[in-house]
């Protein structure tokens, strides 16, 4: 089994070649004695995910394929190039030889095509979707084959649900969305492989060097090739580009690797390497491919900085609705709600999940007050209320719809009401006024550590606002202070806010948990415990450092570096780096 140090060596002498060397090595010709797989053609046309849409898609079985035994995945966008054995690539060849060596693992290889929507007659156009799904960055492409191609291929073939065992890659566009693929799923693909890819803005593919550098690291491993000689187009250079990304892989602490040539946009550096770039993907494959714990030597790399290294994401509880609003009483216990349940649960600290509050009007934000009681946003009642520790409710002010709420170290609050475009100030005794109105959909709300600043979230747009508040509660100065990450959806779904002690705001977001500095920035994407909708967020546990998450159906938690601040805990942030 060769080496990763004679992987690299072979990988990294390549590029020295000229280009008429770009040539198919003993690895790509068909050798004596190695088994043979097979290649079988199939069609999909019941897509859900890209409606009407048809394709092939090819499945390579190698020889020593034993039904029963799970088989690891690879999965090829532009599948018909790489299936054919006298084609550039010749996939099924370097598998056979990689395979019967033990170099791969025994692999079924699923080539597959873009969709097309066919036209109706002759006289119409058909719809290539090559570039909709391949250069977009949104999930659609992910689920299509998890939903959907993984399954149907199962119900013949025995395929690994592992996630390490399962590799995606492509060329050019298929190679940026085998990138995309892997970045949205980590926990279906961990192994890209990437030829020439289109990391450039065709479709917003050039965000993802920011992304990797800002978004907490994920378990992956990236092969990246490209020549100097590639694309300089409108949406901008495919050799800069992949540099870019190379780097910012470097700069987070990724097991990847960069191999350049002298190559323009074709296969021939690419193809002639193929090979060795499996190898270098699949070295080691019985090891699990972990995240980065980051790079020593990255200033500001914030998402390792303010997490424990040592711990992930803690399931808390399931089998809930839809939870939202957590809060923390003053030993550190976090309470949430499931909406559609009328239930709000108490989480422990030591873990243990009981129920607080029954029949509770459909309520959506809480919040702990300086007093002890517990504060909610009774959606369904449209009234804001109090309970004590026994679960005694006292109506705060009624008559108004309510969605998240936020406590003063006196005792007033302000709430959302997303429907009439709402901020409300409801003063210490029950009196109530609107304070802001023309925000598309407020949604969470939270106060600065020190409390001289109001956040309202924009759930359908892009920003967080930032206000100053007045002596009456009244609210100025706003800004769309905060901006937020949101690729190719026009709204962030920014919804709950928490802050810590160094005036960080946290977000829960489609994006993750976006991390903002004082200066509005994201500098920081923690990835979320699950693919599901995350609401909201906030600090718990007796020290305030774990951050606590509910996740539709579930709510986890997670040891971090950071602390939080509580309505009757007032903190002054240190002055922030500009």
């Amino acid at each position: 089994m060769p080496t990763r140090r004679t992987i690299l060596a072979a990988l990294t002498s390549l590029p020295a070649l000229a280009a008429d060397e770009y040539t198919l090595g003993p690895d790509s010709q068909r050798r004596e004695g190695v088994p043979r797989g097979t290649v079988t053609k199939h069609s999909w046309s019941t897509s859900t995910i890209f409606p009407g849409t048809v394709r092939d898609y090819f499945l390579y079985v190698p020889a020593q394929y034993r039904p029963g035994t799970p088989a690891a995945v690879m999965v090829l966008q532009d599948g018909s190039g790489y299936a054919k054995e006298d084609g550039a690539w010749r996939a099924p060849i370097v598998f056979d030889n990689l395979i019967h060596r033990g170099e791969m693992p025994v692999t079924i290889g699923i080539f597959i095509d873009p969709g097309v929507l066919p036209a109706r007659n002759e006289s119409e156009q058909a719809r290539y979707n090559r570039s909709f799904e391949y250069d977009a960055i949104i999930d659609a492409y992910s689920r299509f084959l998890i939903d959907e191609i993984l399954p149907e291929v199962a119900k013949t073939y025995t395929l690994t649900t592992d996630p390490n065992l399962r590799a995606i890659g492509g060329s050019s566009s298929g190679a940026s969305c085998a990138f995309t693929a892997a970045w949205h799923r980590p926990d279906a693909f961990r192994r890209v492989l990437s030829f020439i890819g289109s990391y450039t803005n065709l479709r917003g593919a050039d965000i993802y060097p920011s992304l990797v550098r800002k978004t907490e690291p994920k378990p992956l491993r990236v092969f990246l090739q490209d020549g100097n000689r590639d694309l300089d187009t409108y949406s901008g250079s495919w050799w800069v580009a992949n540099q870019d990304l190379a780097s910012a892989l470097k700069y987070a602490g990724y097991d990847y690797t960069f191999v350049t040539g002298t190559e323009a946009h074709n296969s021939k550096h690419g193809a002639a390497i193929l090979p060795d770039a499996l190898r270098w993907l699949w070295r080691d494959a019985a090891q699990p491919i972990t995240a980065s714990q980051g790079n020593p030597s990255s200033d500001r790399q914030f998402s390792v900085l303010i997490t424990d290294p040592a711990s992930g994401w803690e399931l808390v509880g399931e089998g809930y609705k839809f939870t939202e609003g957590p809060a923390v009483d003053r030993q550190g216990n976090v309470y949430f709600t499931d909406i559609p349940n009328n239930r709000i649960h108490r989480a422990a600290v030591d873990g243990k999940v009981t129920v607080f509050k029954e029949d509770t009007g459909g309520t959506n934000g809480l919040m702990f007050g300086p007093d002890g009681r517990l504060y909610g946003c009774q959606t369904g009642r449209q009234r804001v209320v109090a309970w004590t520790t026994d679960g005694a409710e006292s109506v705060v002010a009624s008559e108004l719809r309510t969605n998240d709420i936020a406590i003063t170290a006196e005792g007033s609050m302000y709430v959302t009401d997303p429907r009439d475009k709402r901020v409300w100030f409801i003063d210490t005794k029950g009196n109530k006024k609107i304070v802001h109105e023309g925000i598309t959909f407020p949604n969470g709300v939270i106060l600065s550590p020190d409390q001289s600043l109001v956040i309202v979230c924009d759930y359908h747009g892009r920003v967080a606002w930032s206000f100053q508040r007045q002596p009456d509660g009244s609210l100025a100065n706003g800004q769309p202070f905060y901006r937020l990450e949101m690729p190719e959806d026009p709204r962030s779904l920014a919804d709950g806010m928490t802050v810590d002690t160094e005036g960080f705001l946290y977000l829960a977001t489609a994006a993750g948990i976006q991390v903002c500095d004082q200066t509005g920035r994201v500098c920081a994407i923690l990835n979320k415990p699950t693919a599901a909708t995350i609401a909201n967020v906030v600090f718990g546990g007796p020290k305030l450092d774990m951050l606590y998450v509910a996740a539709t159906d579930k709510v986890f938690r997670r040891k971090m570096r950071r602390q939080g601040v509580t309505a009757w805990t007032r903190a002054t942030p240190p002055k922030p780096r500009l």
